[in-house]
């Protein structure tokens, strides 16, 4: 498929969801439609919308790409999904009544009312830096597949791509915020499911296998080992590691982010916001098992017909992330590599403007009090946010330039790694708030323990292996979170009041 063929359908593609973002914004641009969407949302739009935030670009490419990995990876990511699953059952149960019974339009605000000024604003700061870097890293990949495949042919430099694909985004969501999200949310993610079984249908048509067939082909193949017990010290995919990584990760990149669960307190109650996060927590694991299924049809269809994966352009080293792309916009039809590219860049994009209204929404309400009755329909106040908009564009630009110079690793890796450092202090502060109801926390020495948590957590994960003979994964952030509890409790005082939220 050509150059030019793909440039047209982008444009295409981002002049729907701009007419989208014109049409919901008709009936209101005010801080109220931006921050909570009127506090109207449908739980089924929210729930099926949900699926292409969680997911992004890096479970488009990655999970597959990692299925055929030299390290031996196969099926093990589901490991981390079945810990995913009770993740998604306890931010249900747990996290969600909180979030309604306190009226939250920012999660940190629990944070402030449990622990204090200092211990809120850190919880934000925890927000703004990890969600910053985690959807760096996501547009980062795509951006990538944009530039090797499209961009490269017109001679654009890869700074400039990565301008053109954040201004596209700024330009949808800036009006009405999550109001737009909820909607574009939503027919990114029709793309993206469709997307994926589409590209399975047109592999298996080029391999001539029936569903059925494929299926067993699969399970046959190299690429189909779901568990690992063996080795629990050294072996980085162990079960246990997996199972607890997922679980913990999960509560605090979903659960503890102001992104996706500002979608879920949008919902008109308690009641609606759970059936979307049991509704999601189906459609989230079915959507995996296909994923990983398609990466394990790609390396067969790869041996099939002697492709092999592509290289980095900088490192030379093999990029497993790109074998996807490679494949669908190289080796098959027009119609399938139109519709891989509709499905990455719904996946992606998903996530982004998600992420950008989100942070847009901590940064006003966390630290400059826009959640106020005064201050949700204050014109001034609505150009402060529009500028607050912008200046997170910015900084995801900076990052994604500071990425490019260095990476050439697996993405979904290196999200879930970065996750364990950055969400971990905050994982350690609402497990502290939420167990401990009889103690006060030093409010002003949070800031310093949530700090040096996830550096203690560093030296730990460097020198375990020669200490212990221990090596660690995702499980990590579960350390990052005890280093910081046993802090925060060493420094507490017990109260002659228990504390009741």
């Amino acid at each position: 498929m050509s150059s030019s063929t793909i440039l047209i359908f982008i444009i295409i593609y981002f002049g729907i969801l701009i007419l989208i973002s014109q049409i919901t914004s008709k009936k209101g641009q005010d801080n109220d439609s931006f921050f909570k969407a009127n506090k109207n949302s449908k739980w089924y739009l929210v729930a099926f919308g949900m699926i292409g935030t969680m997911l992004s670009g890096v479970t488009f490419i990655s999970v597959p790409g990692e299925v055929g990995s030299p390290n031996g990876e196969q099926f093990k990511y589901f490991q981390f999904i079945l810990g995913q699953v009770i993740g998604l059952i306890i931010i249900a149960k747990v996290l969600l009544p909180l979030y309604y019974r306190m009226n939250l339009t920012s999660i940190y605000s629990y944070i402030e009312k449990r622990m204090g000024k200092n211990s809120y604003k850190t919880a934000a700061s925890i927000f703004l830096v990890s969600r910053t870097i985690g959807s760096a890293f996501r547009l980062y990949l795509v951006i990538i597949v944009l530039q090797r495949y499209v961009f490269d042919y017109y001679n654009i430099p890869f700074p400039v791509t990565v301008f053109l694909a954040l201004a596209l985004i700024f330009s949808y969501t800036y009006r009405s915020g999550l109001k737009t999200i909820i909607i574009t949310d939503t027919l990114q993610t029709f793309f993206l499911v469709t997307s994926v079984f589409a590209t399975i249908y047109f592999i298996c048509d080029s391999l001539n296998l029936t569903v059925i067939e494929s299926i067993s082909t699969i399970q046959k193949s190299n690429y189909s080992k779901i568990f690992f017990f063996d080795d629990f010290l050294t072996n980085k995919f162990h079960f246990a590691k997996q199972f607890l990584g997922g679980l913990f990760v999960m509560i605090a990149m979903t659960g503890l982010d102001q992104d996706l669960m500002q979608k879920n307190i949008s919902c008109k109650n308690i009641k609606d916001a759970q059936k979307n996060m049991y509704t999601f927590t189906g459609i989230f694991v079915l959507i995996n098992i296909i994923f990983l299924s398609l990466g394990a049809l790609l390396y067969i269809y790869a041996n099939n017909k002697g492709i092999s994966v592509p290289l980095d352009l900088v490192s030379g080293k093999p990029r497993t992330d790109l074998l996807f792309p490679e494949i669908a916009l190289h080796y098959l039809p027009v119609v399938p590599a139109l519709i891989f590219l509709l499905g990455i860049i719904a996946a992606t994009f998903a996530t982004t403007d998600s992420a950008l209204t989100a942070l847009t929404t901590s940064f006003c309400v966390d630290f400059m009090g826009m959640d106020k009755p005064e201050n949700l329909s204050n014109t001034k106040n609505v150009r402060k946010r529009h500028l607050v908009h912008l200046s997170f564009s910015a900084l995801l630009f900076f990052v994604i330039i500071v990425l490019n110079s260095f990476n050439d690793s697996s993405v979904v890796a290196l999200i879930f790694r970065a996750a364990s450092y950055t969400y971990g202090p905050l994982l350690g502060l609402y497990a502290f708030g939420l167990i401990q109801k009889s103690r006060t926390v030093n409010d002003k020495l949070i800031p310093y323990i949530c700090i040096l948590s996830p550096i203690l957590t560093y030296l730990l994960s460097e020198n375990s292996n020669a200490l212990f003979g221990y090596t660690f994964d995702n499980e990590l952030i579960i350390v990052n979170a005890l280093f910081t509890y046993i802090s925060i409790y060493a420094t507490s005082k017990t109260s002659s009041e228990k504390i009741y939220f």
